[in-house]
């Protein structure tokens, strides 16, 4: 829709603090990955994504990893992509 193209909602973003005044964050939970990417995504803003490595979780999501959390975390999603649109 942006002509951008992200492959996850990771949790680590890195950003200049002006931009991210610029974006005027609202969401503290489960959405801000979305929001922060749609936002920068309308403001046109630089954005790379770099591919990690990683190991196996040890422990239990406490999103994924329980129904309750994966319906909220999805509903949330959902709602701010729908939001910004």
């Amino acid at each position: 829709m942006y002509n951008y193209q992200f492959t996850d909602l990771g949790p680590f973003r890195a950003i200049r603090w002006s931009s991210l005044l610029q974006l005027k964050m609202v969401d503290r939970n489960y959405g801000w990955t979305v929001e922060m990417q749609i936002k920068a995504a309308k403001q046109k803003l630089r954005c790379t994504e770099i591919g990690v490595r990683y190991r196996k979780r040890v422990g239990v999501s406490k999103v994924s990893g329980t129904v309750k959390g994966t319906i909220l975390a999805g509903y949330k999603i959902l709602y701010t992509i729908f939001k910004y649109l």
